[in-house]
């Protein structure tokens, strides 16, 4: 229940920009960094929406300061919006570097990203980062999130509802099952546009959605219970087809998610993994 209103207050306030950090580079980058630091798979999750919620908010305020600036001269406005993206294009790297160091703080607490290890990589890249200038960045990422960075993941609502599921009765192999969803989440964060055009596509019956139906569609693609249950629905489907629709049943009363949503869901993604309109 408590994730269930998390989720939904998230919904309700989504900014415009939900999802314009999440494109498939960027959340490659965290994933192999983070498979690179050896850190868990919740620890990439949180660092992708960290970063995701950094960045709209860094940009926000970015905006906001700047526009008495852009207001009062004219012709400085593409120098401002220039400015604009030099300074967040400086610091993209630092910032996400930062990401995963806070988000393996809150995951591992004896196998965090610290500040040696993360300094050894940005030098790597050419960076001449210092110390200092590592740690005022793990302050700017959480004083920007007003140090509330302990977010949920998709990954809490996969586990919790399968926890759910195993109490209600449904028995099913739970470790193939955990490890199934967990390759498929990956893939849903790696394909996320991809899965999500498809989806929508189905949804409007339509191949080519208007510029309202995609602005609308963001809630939906921001639901981290729909793609939970998603990610569950298909992974039982992989693993056990004969179980699939006890599981979809279970899964409808449990979020209240149509059974047919479920099953748009579930064909969006075997699509993409297949790689086939069959």
């Amino acid at each position: 229940i408590r994730l269930a209103t998390e989720n939904e207050q998230y919904l309700s306030e989504l900014p415009g920009q939900a999802g314009c950090f999440k494109e498939t580079r960027i959340v490659e980058f965290i994933f192999l960094l983070s498979e690179k630091w050896h850190l868990d798979q919740s620890a990439r999750y949180q660092a992708v929406e960290l970063l995701e919620r950094f960045m709209i908010k860094q940009v926000e305020q970015i905006c906001k300061s700047s526009r008495e600036n852009v207001k009062s001269c004219e012709q400085g406005q593409g120098s401002s919006w220039s400015s604009l993206k030099h300074q967040i294009y400086d610091t993209f790297v630092l910032r996400l570097v930062s990401c995963i160091q806070l988000a393996s703080k809150l995951s591992l607490h004896y196998n965090i990203v610290n500040s040696d290890t993360a300094l050894k990589f940005l030098q790597s890249l050419k960076y001449s980062y210092t110390k200092q200038e590592l740690l005022e960045s793990e302050l700017a990422v959480l004083k920007t999130l007003h140090f509330q960075i302990n977010v949920s993941t998709p990954l809490v609502y996969v586990e919790l509802l399968l926890e759910v599921l195993g109490h209600n009765g449904c028995l099913l192999p739970a470790k193939p099952l955990h490890q199934m969803c967990t390759q498929l989440l990956d893939f849903s964060y790696l394909t996320r546009d991809t899965i999500y055009d498809t989806l929508l596509k189905i949804a409007i019956e339509n191949s080519t959605p208007s510029k309202l139906q995609v602005a609308k569609f963001l809630t939906v693609k921001e639901d981290f219970m729909l793609l939970a249950v998603g990610i569950i629905s298909t992974s039982v489907f992989v693993l056990n087809p004969g179980h699939w629709k006890q599981v979809v049943e279970h899964l409808n009363c449990i979020t209240g998610i149509t059974s047919q949503s479920i099953l748009e869901f579930s064909y969006a993604v075997l699509k993409h993994i297949v790689g086939s309109s069959t």
